[in-house]
């Protein structure tokens, strides 16, 4: 197979995929997708993730032609999509459900895109073989569904959608049925295809650890809206607002007030006459209303907080045991479910519920973002 499917254009610059100013609404009034502007470069995985409702769905089914937008435009390089039937873009889709046919073998599943596409049967008998050995399911090949497990069958969806070598694969919650472990197997299986064939591929997902795991960028979906659209670090390190801090890994807030602003630093108050420094989030100024955001792992206990800029007392409710780390739940003026990630080699084994603990953390571990 290629290492590039998607070259096929001689013009490098142009996004493969363009959003303009797409809404779509149902019912002529809700906008369940409001003014999205998205680029989508050759060779990138990009994830649309978001809670049930927030418009990523949408977004994917007008990209794989089975939506239309209501208004604004879809473009793969410079062709517009909006009235181009599903079948002729040409796209791979990969949906959660597999999709395959019962009555047909692995191989024969494999093979009915390239026989839709009239493939000469030398031609299309090298292709499945190649396919059926990256997927690691030779043996299986005259196997039919029922008779395979859930990752398998997974597997053999995905080489379905990826045999006739197209522009764009588009997948739609496509692990959601698989447990943990193989649904973090199929994640990294999934990656290393996207590398090695040099695919682009649009996700969606509303699991966050998949989609940091798995993506070149991520746009966060809320209310029709791409609230951020980044690198997986960044969106985690520096979220664009309080959504993005609480919907991307865990995340402490306090509600609070800017007290002052000294360049990208602020002072915030929170609680009973507590405080904090912090990196100041945009467009707020003195005297806002803020969520201040704090990682979990970011916090530290006792004798590990003393040199910390930032300190105060909580009341411990529980630890949780993860193997690694704990979590050591507490409450502290303003949030009674605050919680801190202690390695286990770092961890006071005296500690009891109900104890006092110091907690500390630095000024640049606390982000200042909107209050909805």
């Amino acid at each position: 197979m290629p290492n590039n499917p998607n070259d096929h254009s001689s013009d490098a610059s142009t996004p493969l995929i363009r959003f303009a100013a797409v809404q779509k609404t149902y019912d002529g009034e809700t906008l369940v997708v409001k003014d999205l502007n998205l680029a989508i470069e050759p060779g990138e995985f990009v994830t649309l993730l978001g809670p049930s409702g927030s418009g990523k769905t949408t977004c994917l089914m007008m990209l794989a032609g089975f939506e239309v937008p209501t208004s604004g435009d879809i473009f793969l390089r410079d062709q517009r999509l909006n009235s181009v039937p599903p079948h002729k873009r040409n796209f791979g889709m990969v949906f959660q459900n597999y999709a395959l046919f019962p009555h047909m073998t692995v191989e024969e599943n494999i093979r009915y895109p390239l026989k839709t596409r009239r493939l000469p049967a030398a031609e299309a008998d090298r292709k499945v073989s190649e396919i059926l050995d990256m997927i690691q399911l030779r043996d299986f090949a005259k196997r039919r569904p029922a008779q395979l497990s859930g990752g398998q069958q997974q597997r053999v969806a995905l080489a379905r959608s990826l045999v006739f070598e197209p522009q764009l694969v588009l997948m739609d919650e496509p692990l959601g049925a698989l447990d943990k472990q193989l649904r973090e197997q199929m994640q990294l299986e999934i990656k290393h295809l996207h590398e090695q064939l040099g695919l682009t591929v649009v996700f969606v997902t509303h699991d966050q650890s998949e989609a940091l795991t798995m993506s070149d960028r991520v746009a966060v979906f809320n209310d029709g809206v791409i609230q951020q659209i980044d690198t997986p670090s960044n969106l985690y390190e520096y979220p664009a607002n309080a959504f993005v801090a609480q919907f991307i890994g865990e995340n402490n807030t306090l509600a609070g007030r800017i007290e002052s602003v000294e360049g990208e630093r602020c002072r915030a108050s929170f609680g009973e006459g507590a405080a904090t420094g912090a990196v100041l989030g945009p467009a707020l100024a003195v005297g806002d209303a803020t969520h201040l955001s704090i990682r979990p792992e970011r916090i530290k206990l006792n004798g590990a907080a003393r040199d910390l800029p930032n300190r105060l007392s909580a009341r411990v409710h529980e630890f949780i045991y993860l193997g690694d780390h704990l979590r050591v739940r507490c409450a502290l003026p303003g949030n009674d479910d605050f919680v801190a990630r202690v390695p286990v080699d770092a961890f006071d084994s005296h500690l009891q519920p109900g104890d006092t603990v110091e907690l500390g953390w630095r000024d640049e571990d606390v982000r200042a973002l909107d209050a909805p």
